[in-house]
């Protein structure tokens, strides 16, 4: 039935990625947040690969994500970019750097739900559209109407409201919103939860084509199944803890969930 649904076999609904990447790319050192603040995290992500971060609820996945990119303070550590240490405090901090994040919930954090798919879609990046203080909505207009054609945002037009699209394609428009603005750190907290099995493929597809176009991907799930058909690494958390990393060849279901719980891997 999924093979139906997606168009494809099972076999490629998962799409496998490159294993030549860049080291390094994106360096997070002795990050400490609210919600372990007595625990120090610290991992690398590379340019060109997936590295998902697996864990139990609670184990301090969303708040590490957070943190990187501003929305939540960060208590002490560095975020660096090709070895550039990249002051965020904000936000818009990261978003001046190429750091975006998909959020948990897209209709509260992620979305303007009632504005349309195309403010949506250059909302973050409005100045871009505005040069001389007044937007130019011909740019606007065309930029948003390539996401929603290259990401297959099944709406209505780009002045469809946020509110009216189902889940998955809200998703799609909040990724657009990151597309348009060539990301080169990305941050998915949960990105499939609550959208249909076909618009899951179609997150896989851009995921994995925003690694191949060099970004660093950090993908945060509670779905191991999916954890371990997308990642390149598995990053695993244990309260607040990097229990540990795991490469593809290396990681199974028993083994992230020995982490998970505080265990060795076995």
């Amino acid at each position: 039935m999924v093979s139906l649904m997606v168009g494809r076999a099972l076999d490629d609904f998962y799409v496998k990625g490159a294993s030549q990447t860049e080291p390094g790319f994106l360096q997070v050192r002795d990050l400490r947040t609210r919600a372990y603040p007595k625990h120090p995290l610290s991992f690398d992500a590379a340019a060109g690969e997936i590295l998902a971060f697996a864990g139990l609820v609670g184990s301090g996945r969303s708040e590490m994500a957070r943190a990187v990119f501003g929305a939540d303070p960060k208590l002490a550590g560095t975020v660096s970019l090709e070895g550039s240490a990249l002051p965020i405090r904000s936000p818009r901090d990261a978003i001046a750097h190429g750091v975006y994040l998909v959020p948990e919930d897209r209709r509260l954090t992620g979305l303007v739900t009632e504005m349309t798919v195309r403010e949506n879609i250059t909302l973050a990046g409005l100045r871009r559209y505005a040069p001389a203080g007044l937007i130019d909505r011909q740019q606007e207009r065309a930029v948003a109407e390539e996401q929603r054609e290259s990401l297959r945002i099944a709406a209505p037009s780009i002045e469809a409201l946020a509110c009216n699209l189902s889940g998955g394609n809200q998703q799609k428009t909040v990724l657009a919103k990151w597309l348009s603005m060539d990301p080169k750190v990305i941050l998915f907290d949960e990105p499939t939860r609550g959208i249909d099995v076909g618009a899951k493929a179609d997150i896989y597809r851009l995921m994995r084509g925003l690694d191949e176009g060099g970004s660093a991907v950090i993908m945060i799930s509670s779905d191991l199944e999916e954890v371990l058909g997308v990642a390149d690494r598995l990053a695993v958390m244990h309260e607040g803890r990097l229990a540990g990393v795991l490469p593809r060849a290396q990681a199974d279901e028993e083994s992230v969930m020995q982490l998970a719980v505080g265990g060795a891997a076995t």
